[in-house]
């Protein structure tokens, strides 16, 4: 037998979710063109500014070359026109051409200085679509699988009918989505003491995870957003934590259990896990009194920390709990007891057999 730990503990609220990315974008091409080359391997890590892939660039150079050669035709009219509007002003005060021939060669330089500055825009149109043909990662993280193989036409542009080449995935920090009802929503908004807004800190609300093949909470982070509305259909509300992952181990789409503390700290009673007995939908422990008879004590129970299982209520810290042999005791049984601690008792149960 052993007596109750008496610690200072955090009752904790457990929930399911799923990792999503930070950022998650779709490689499209932004002008069209035959796929010239690939520069990753599916599945591969990218940086931020790698060069993924390249659409054949020979008709955008020759785009480019066009367009510098009309601006410089262009500039080439304006320079005329600027001199023949200065010979003009000399002739019109002398009254050798009409105001009117002088007013069309100021017309005339209005025009060719339009068209150059439409020429300047149509080369640096020309510029950025050759630059558009090497299409690089917007953001760090996983990207997929090449959709499309070099030499298959690339569909381009802004509409809905360009063609997916990739997608990529940031992997690290990693977002944990879950969901929580109305009256936890409340417990933790007092409990921050400050409102919604003190629940986003991130400095204020720390978590834990576990996937799902992990006994315990050992993946660490902090809560990063609580959505603005509850989900009238659910009566739930979305919330959303960050984790950091730099193994990459967290994928999107993976299930995990989330831990959120649910309360304030404070002083708990704990015993072994093997010592909680069942009758019906009860919980029990049992305990030997002054005679050494074993009494059943009904008991409230809750989270599971380091091994011993919390009492809320129903146990006194004095009382001498069973935590051995509990299959042999039964309650009005007299019995020999062993004192030992309960945090004794975990070590023995859970000690390599020899």
């Amino acid at each position: 037998m052993a007596r109750p730990v008496a610690k200072m503990v955090t009752e904790q609220d457990e929930y399911v979710g799923r990792f999503v990315a930070i950022d998650a974008v779709e490689i499209r091409a932004r002008v069209s063109g035959y796929l010239s080359k690939v520069h990753f391997t599916d599945g591969q890590l990218v940086k931020q500014g790698d060069l993924l892939f390249t659409i054949d660039r020979r008709p955008f150079q020759v785009a480019l070359e066009q367009a510098k050669a009309n601006l410089a035709q262009t500039k080439a009219n304006l320079a005329y026109a600027t001199a023949d509007l200065a010979r003009g002003k000399d002739l019109v005060g002398r009254d050798i051409i009409s105001q009117q021939t002088f007013d069309q060669r100021t017309q005339a330089k209005r025009v060719a200085e339009a068209n150059v500055a439409a020429q300047e825009a149509a080369v640096k149109q020309a510029e950025l679509d050759l630059d558009f043909t090497e299409l690089r990662a917007p953001v760090s993280g996983r990207i997929g699988d090449r959709r499309v193989s070099p030499g298959n036409l690339v569909t381009g542009g802004t509409t809905g009918t360009t063609t997916l080449l990739a997608t990529i995935q940031s992997t690290d920090p990693i977002r944990f989505e879950f969901t929580t009802d109305e009256g936890s929503y409340l417990r933790y908004v007092r409990l921050a003491k400050g409102g919604p807004d003190r629940i986003n800190d991130a400095d204020k609300v720390p978590v834990k995870l576990k996937l799902l093949d992990e006994q315990i909470f050992s993946h660490p982070g902090h809560m990063d957003f609580v959505d603005n509305a509850i989900d009238t259909s659910s009566g739930t509300i979305r919330a959303r934590s960050v984790f950091p992952n730099p193994r990459g181990m967290f994928t999107p789409g993976m299930f995990g259990r989330i831990q959120v503390a649910a309360g304030p700290p404070a002083d708990a009673l704990l015993v072994p896990d093997a010592a909680i007995g069942t009758e019906q939908v009860r919980k029990f422990v049992l305990v030997v009194d002054d005679q050494d008879v074993a009494q059943a004590k009904y008991v409230t129970l809750g989270p599971l920390i380091d091994g011993l299982r919390v009492v809320t209520s129903g146990l006194d810290a004095d009382a001498r709990v069973v935590v051995n042999g509990l299959m042999r005791a039964r309650p009005g049984t007299k019995v020999t007891p062993e004192l030992s601690t309960a945090a004794a008792a975990i070590e023995r149960d859970t000690a390599p057999s020899r």
